[in-house]
């Protein structure tokens, strides 16, 4: 449960920093999100699932 609560603050953290730190970025991203096809998304979320265990079972391992 420490590992999840330390993780979901990391999370916290970086959101912080794209939408604290570069709001004009945020917005144009968050634009081609909502243009992007439902496939790619979802492919894309895939994707960042796979790499994020791989990198904590790496890190973890």
């Amino acid at each position: 449960m420490q590992d999840f609560l330390a993780a979901l603050g990391l999370v916290l953290v970086i959101e912080g920093l794209v939408y604290g730190g570069f709001p004009r970025m945020a917005r144009r991203l968050a634009a081609e999100v909502q243009s992007m096809p439902e496939g790619a998304m979802r492919m894309a979320g895939l994707l960042a699932i796979a790499l994020g265990v791989g990198v904590v079972w790496l890190v973890r391992g």
